[in-house]
């Protein structure tokens, strides 16, 4: 360490107030830090590390999963973090160091909010609030593990400071063991309650039999008491409204009033010399009160909003005050600083002269009150006691402290305690045990929703068992019980019996895992043969294991899953006596990277067009999926990424998909236009354009508009009758969608019908031309050809075909196309002599025969005619057809070629412009 000259990052995103240095002996090194780090809203992680080495390598995420932001709390022995699922919060503590169990709260608690209140002794203090409270809290009381609570005290009043913490109204005395003051709401009235055994009982706090001044106040209880202001000071140079001391104990000093319930009003302070059995009014108006010379002594301050010069100081438990002068000029006390056990007897008092004036220090050394050290006969003792029980706590403790008026300095390693002597245990030297309630005669009784006969899991590792009694002793309670134990656990044979109440879970009681995370299943069972029952778990995945005892199941049974999907485990618990069985489907599931809406762009109205969602990265059975159609207000859900769905309306139809995996939601749209009949061609391009294929819609998206206008431009035919759809995949295709004329009647379908098709056999002609070109880059050109002209697919996309298989069909249909070829024009092949008389209906033919050695003009690919001479040039014979008269259809062939060696023959049928309407 440098201090502070030089600062390094030991981890980001780290939650205000949520970072903890090590406690020692419980940590292994002292730079150990505990964070809470924000991973997303409403969620973080637990992480540990050394300060200096907290890189990603040396991190350890001790808790099983996400936990709720601002819930780390790292307090003595214990850890505590808390995880809300579906609006329900769970807890989780790790005592010593160890893993995290979930804290068990009554069933019916149903917490809302938790706060720490105490780690005192080994043992869990928490303020709970239940579901049907508001502004109050309950307190619980934990065994030394901090896993199971009971109820001690209902409904603890509670505020909030000024950073908007919560305050709750409870004090723990010091100096003596299991007393604590809390203030409580009862009837709509806020009292003060003391209890002398950590919570077992609660009593309200007698009034004094009179005031400062001398004066009856004649408040009996329970219809008057005593009440007491029991927040901590938010400002740590002043003592707040109550103090206590450990080197004084029995001695509090206390802000309060006297009636029927705590007031804001008509304050006085009060002191307690016997542990709360009797109080005494010192002020009548508030105080600050500090304790000097190991408590041997008290200083007081008037707590005013105006400047002061003097001071109180008593020698005999506040009985009598000398008053002493500290300032010539009167201070604005903003605290006093002061070190209790040091030997310098030194306080400071700072504060200001005047609103705008500078600090001021006034140091004051107090040793002058003492003319000499305490001897032994300077001593007398007291008894601790409750209402004149000595046994406190399970024992008699006898205390000593300075006689009153003596004007002796106390040691500072004197013994306040002079003797303990240990009472027989009562039932309120013992709590309720978890399940177990406090009735009215003090006895612990089962609560309903509680099962005392349950095989409890001790009971897995040997023959026998210690089972509850309903009562635990209270931690550090120090009764004996005589003769036969009545209230602690008896040891009991484990019995012979059906495994029942077999419970399975995970270990945050979640139904939901990212697939590869590590889940960690505990098994549960209520009732059974723990040593001779076997637990088979079966994980759903094909994977079993078996474990041959209960106990072995303690920590949790650790299982990865690899892949997406609904998995059924089963867990089977079995004996001699029976079996049980239970079962959980877990999801597994991995973020939704991608969706990708795959519809149809056109499709006939009345008739079922399939949609369908593709997901990156595939999932299986774990997604929710929402189909939007136009303006509709309900969705149609489902648990497949595919449906079918009858558009009514004619024209341009919006569909939206959204995918839900847990919180996280992803949608794609896509619009679909309808019409009552259409035309459709398959597409294939050069190969060029697949190496250039990025595969992304927006891509896809401009070559379909592209080859659009490039229809357009060859055929005439207006860009809004034609929609181009490229398919996702190599090789790229697409298809053609063929619209009709919106400007034509609706009423004449035939007609509309024949215009489609002329227009379709246009568009075959240009395609099986090579017409339908453009450009990609400066060097690439494409051409687009003709896949068929079909709807369907031309291969299984979903099958993989052997290339034996592959070979075989293609050799079968070359041999088809050859058959097919020599029958139909067997005539025009001069090596086969087959007689063949001609139909007077046909019309002449142009047979043509193409060698190497043939002398035949050859026409060059440069003078090929252009697309749109060619639309000119047979466009005549068409229009005269439309006339009505009869026109002998033209077969032209041409002969093209492109080097010496090389020819290509192609056949140009009907092709013409359509004349647009």
């Amino acid at each position: 360490m440098d201090f502070g000259r030089k600062w390094m990052l030991v981890h980001d995103n780290v939650m205000p107030g949520r970072f903890y240095w090590a406690v020692m002996g419980l940590d292994k090194e002292s730079d150990v830090v505990h964070i809470e780090t924000r991973i997303a809203k409403g969620r973080a992680w637990y992480v540990k590390c050394r300060a200096q080495r907290c890189t990603e390598g040396n991190r350890q995420y001790l808790f099983p999963g996400d936990v709720d932001t601002n819930s780390l709390v790292v307090q003595d022995e214990y850890v505590f973090t808390q995880v809300t699922k579906v609006g329900r919060p769970s807890y989780f503590v790790s005592y010593m160091r160890e893993s995290f169990r979930q804290m068990q709260l009554p069933k019916y608690c149903l917490p809302k909010d938790m706060h720490i209140i105490s780690t005192d002794e080994k043992q869990v203090f928490a303020a709970v609030q239940e579901w049907n409270q508001n502004n109050t809290y309950s307190l619980y009381i934990s065994d030394s593990p901090g896993v199971y609570f009971t109820l001690s005290l209902e409904n603890l009043r509670t505020s909030r400071g000024a950073a908007g913490n919560l305050l709750v109204d409870f004090y723990k005395v010091e100096g003596i063991n299991g007393m604590y003051l809390a203030n409580k709401l009862l009837d709509n009235h806020i009292k003060t309650f003391i209890t002398y055994d950590k919570g077992q009982t609660w009593a309200l706090l007698p009034a004094p039999t009179s005031d400062v001044a001398g004066n009856n106040l004649h408040c009996i209880l329970p219809f008057c008491s005593l009440h007491l202001h029991l927040e901590m000071s938010e400002n740590p140079y002043t003592s707040g409204p109550i103090t206590s001391k450990k080197s004084v104990p029995g001695i509090i000093v206390a802000t309060g009033n006297i009636g029927t319930e705590l007031s804001s009003t008509n304050l006085g302070m009060f002191i307690t010399s016997d542990a709360g059995n009797s109080w005494r009014q010192i002020f009548d108006e508030e105080h600050n009160i500090w304790f000097l010379d190991n408590g041997g002594a008290l200083l007081a301050v008037l707590h005013a909003p105006s400047p002061i010069r003097h001071l109180w100081v008593s020698l005999d438990e506040g009985k009598k005050w000398d008053r002493h002068s500290f300032s010539l000029s009167p201070l604005y006390v903003d605290g006093v600083l002061m070190e209790p056990e040091a030997d310098n007897h030194i306080l400071t008092f700072f504060g200001h002269f005047g609103h705008r004036s500078e600090w001021q220090l006034i140091k004051i050394d107090y040793m002058g009150l003492f003319s000499r050290r305490c001897m032994d006969g300077d001593y007398q003792t007291w008894h601790l006691h409750n209402k004149g029980e000595l046994c406190v706590m399970g024992e008699k403790q006898t205390f000593m402290k300075r006689m009153p008026g003596n004007r002796c300095m106390l040691a500072q390693d004197y013994s306040r305690i002079y003797s303990s002597e240990p009472c027989l245990c009562t039932a309120f030297d013992f709590e309720c045990d978890y399940g177990w309630e406090r009735q009215t005669d003090g006895k612990c009784s089962p609560a309903f929703w509680f099962n005392p006969n349950g095989a409890t899991k001790s009971c897995s590792s040997s023959q026998s068992f210690l089972n509850s009694t309903g009562y635990r002793k209270v931690l550090s309670n120090n009764c004996k019980e005589a003769g036969k134990n009545v209230f602690s656990p008896r040891r009991q044979a484990c019995q012979s019996r059906p495994p029942q109440g077999l419970r399975l879970s995970t270990s945050q009681g979640e139904l939901s895992a990212p697939v590869g995370s590590n889940v960690t299943f505990m098994v549960y069972l209520d009732q059974g043969d723990s040593p001779g029952t076997s637990i088979h778990l079966d994980f759903g995945d094909g994977i079993k294991i078996i474990y041959s005892n209960l106990s072995r199941t303690d920590d949790g049974i650790k299982h990865i899953y690899r892949t997406t999907g609904i998995y059924r485990v089963t867990a089977t618990a079995e004996n001699s006596q029976g079996s049980d069985r239970t079962t959980m489907f877990l999801h597994i599931t991995s973020p939704v990277e991608r969706v990708y809406l795959s519809i149809p762009i056109v499709a006939i109205r009345g008739k079922e067009a399939n949609l369908t969602a593709v997901v990156w990265p595939s999932h299986s059975r774990t997604l929710t999926f929402f189909w939007w159609f136009d303006n509709s207000s309900e969705p149609i859900i489902t648990l497949e990424g595919s449906i079918s769905y009858t558009f009514q309306r004619e024209g341009k139809n919006k569909v939206t998909v959204q995918v839900a995996s847990g919180s996280n939601v992803l949608q794609d749209s896509k619009v679909i236009t309808v019409k009552e009949t259409f035309r459709s061609l398959l597409l294939s391009f050069s190969p060029a354009l697949d190496e250039h294929n990025p595969d992304i819609s927006e891509w896809r998206e401009d070559i379909g508009r592209v080859v659009r206008t490039a229809l357009s431009q060859v055929s005439g035919v207006t860009e809004k009758q034609l929609l181009v759809s490229l398919y996702p995949g190599l090789p790229t295709t697409a298809e053609l969608f063929i619209l009709p004329d919106e400007h034509l009647s609706t009423e004449h379908k035939r007609g509309r019908e024949e215009t489609l098709d002329m227009i379709s056999d246009i568009f075959v002609t240009a395609l099986n031309q090579g017409l339908i070109q453009f450009e990609l880059k400066a060097d690439v050109r494409i051409v687009v050809y003709m896949t068929q002209q079909t709807l369907a697919p031309l291969v299984d996309s979903n099958s993989i075909h052997s290339g034996s298989a592959m070979l075989m069909l293609l050799t079968v249909v070359l041999i088809g196309v050859a058959a097919f070829f020599i029958y139909k024009f067997k005539r025009k092949i001069p090596w086969i002599h087959v007689q063949a008389e001609d139909s007077q209906e046909k019309d002449p033919e142009v047979i043509s025969t193409v060698g190497q050695n043939d002398n035949m003009s050859k026409v060059k690919l440069s003078e090929f005619p252009s697309p749109k001479e060619l639309v000119v040039k047979d466009l005549e014979p068409r229009s005269r057809v439309h006339t009505g008269k009869k026109h002998p259809s033209h077969r032209n062939i041409l002969v093209l070629t492109t080097t010496k060696s090389t020819f290509i023959k192609v056949q140009i049928s009907e092709y013409f412009r359509f004349p647009k309407f």
